[in-house]
């Protein structure tokens, strides 16, 4: 948007944003598809491997011992090329992610006035961080300890676990998308204690009820009976947490703030 723009003249420039922002990602996504062998093979599938980067780490540690090979099977006749384009699409929009916001930034900055701009650049930047560090949590801690629990857990030796192609991206995306969401806690409470809805004072008083969260949360995305796994897993978020509360209390107005 800019001043002087008519009604249609701002229908315009964000037609063209969104047309430049359709072709980076089919770019991207057609990219990401021509490219399948590495994508699926050092990417996604990358955690299936028993050398996996993070099975070799911990393994060093000797926190994981107990680390298999898993091979996925496929069981629908178009699930693997389902999969190849929806992935290729996701990838394209996490990679097309930055450039995307900049196009809407430039959109909307003329909108801004000149206080609000710094402002809005740190929360974008600290809205990156925030979500890639989640994603990379998951991928390189959360998902391959949940997946080679549970790919490798049997009730009975007679019950063969023969993981489909579908369960295996629905859970790895799901995971990816929780945990980059979950890091935005910060800027969450940023925002509210901004407004004067959130307290750094109630934050630090539901400390107790939130540890016990925590580690509620931990156990359910990585339901192992490993202590150190669940603790690998709860400590980052505990840091979220303790990191909202100083975050809440620089942002809260203050007359609101508390010193306890």
């Amino acid at each position: 948007m800019s001043e002087g723009k008519t009604f249609w003249g701002h229908v315009e420039v964000f037609r063209w944003m969104l047309i430049r922002c359709i072709i980076v990602v089919f770019g991207l996504a057609v990219a990401a598809f021509c490219y399948k062998d590495f994508v699926f093979g050092q990417l996604i599938l990358a955690p299936c491997n028993a050398d996996f980067v993070t099975y070799r780490l911990l393994g060093k540690l000797w926190l994981v011992t107990n680390v298999q090979q898993i091979d996925l099977i496929n069981i629908n006749l178009a699930s693997q090329l389902m999969t190849h384009l929806s992935i290729s699409f996701y990838l394209a929009l996490v990679v097309a992610f930055p450039y995307l916001i900049v196009e809407l930034w430039f959109f909307v900055k003329p909108a801004l006035y000149s206080n609000e701009k710094r402002p809005a650049v740190i929360a974008i930047l600290a809205f990156f961080v925030q979500f890639f560090l989640g994603m990379a949590l998951a991928y390189y801690l959360i998902f391959p300890l949940t997946f080679n629990f549970l790919g490798t857990y049997q009730v009975s030796a007679k019950v063969v676990n023969q993981i489909s192609l579908t369960s295996y991206i629905g859970t790895f995306i799901g995971l990816m998308f929780v945990m980059g969401l979950m890091f935005e806690m910060p800027i969450v409470a940023y925002f509210f204690a901004r407004i004067g809805v959130l307290k750094s004072a109630f934050l630090r008083r539901v400390r107790k009820v939130a540890v016990v969260l925590v580690l509620v949360a931990a156990a359910f995305i990585t339901p192992s009976t490993d202590v150190f796994t669940m603790c690998l897993v709860a400590l980052p978020l505990w840091l979220l947490y303790e990191f909202s509360i100083v975050v809440a209390r620089k942002a809260e107005p203050k007359d609101l703030g508390d010193e306890t």
